[in-house]
Formats: C-alpha cells, sequence, structure tokens
C-alpha cells in the first residue's frame, strides 16, 4: 500500500505524460527535467530547488533498493559524475521524467537507455 502523499505525487507525475520537453521548461506546456520534477513536488505541497543539482543535494540520500514511489532518482548523464538529470521514482524499477528536446514525458526503466549506468542515486523529502 503506497501512502497516500506518495501516491498523490506518482498520480500528478503520471497526469504529465505525454507533455513535451522544454529547456527551462515548468509548466503543463512543456519541462525540462528539473521543472518536471519541481512542479511535481509543487504541487503536492513541497518547495524544491529549481536544479537537478541542487534537488539532490537537498533530500536525504536513499539507496536504489530503498526507493519508494515519489523519491527522486538523479543521473549524471555527461559524464563526470555531476547530476544533469532527473526524474520521478515510480515503482517497480521504473521512473517518470522529461527525456530531451524532441521526446515528451514518459516511463522509463532505471535498468534501459543506460540509467542505470549513470545513476548516482535517490533522495526522499518525505
Amino acid at each position: 500500500e503506497i501512502p497516500a502523499f506518495r501516491r498523490g505525487l506518482l498520480e500528478t507525475a503520471r497526469s504529465f505524460l505525454g507533455v513535451p520537453y522544454l529547456w527551462g521548461g515548468s509548466t503543463e506546456q512543456g519541462f525540462d527535467c528539473s521543472g518536471f520534477a519541481m512542479a511535481v513536488y509543487q504541487l503536492n505541497g513541497l518547495k524544491l530547488p529549481r536544479s537537478s543539482r541542487e534537488q539532490c543535494e537537498a533530500g536525504r540520500p536513499v539507496g536504489i533498493r530503498e526507493l519508494q514511489v515519489g523519491d527522486l532518482v538523479f543521473f549524471a548523464m555527461n559524464g563526470g559524475g555531476h547530476v544533469s538529470h532527473v526524474g520521478v521514482y515510480a515503482g517497480d524499477g521504473k521512473f517518470i521524467h522529461a527525456p530531451k528536446r524532441g521526446r515528451n514525458v514518459c516511463v522509463e526503466s532505471l535498468a534501459g537507455n543506460g540509467f542505470r549506468e549513470h545513476f548516482v542515486g535517490g533522495r526522499s523529502y518525505v
């Protein structure tokens, strides 16, 4: 049973599936990855910093096996170990994110598309 607050985060994230990626975007007109995470949390009453790097620093670290629905998952997609991407954990090894220009908010597997090797950690704000 998913706690109500976490279920709310997941439902909010799911409500944006199909919204286009927009660099600097943080509304339903379009999202970048951190704008998406920030909006999901804001709509559930929590204030998050704007950038993925700051969001990562703000949360409480959570190991990949301890992730719960609504936690944020962070990736260093550009190498160098610096956080450059974030998504909302959806349970069952999947997450919802605004991937990149030309793509829409979608669900992906932590195990796919190179995400596992670029994973730098999860964070909880709950």
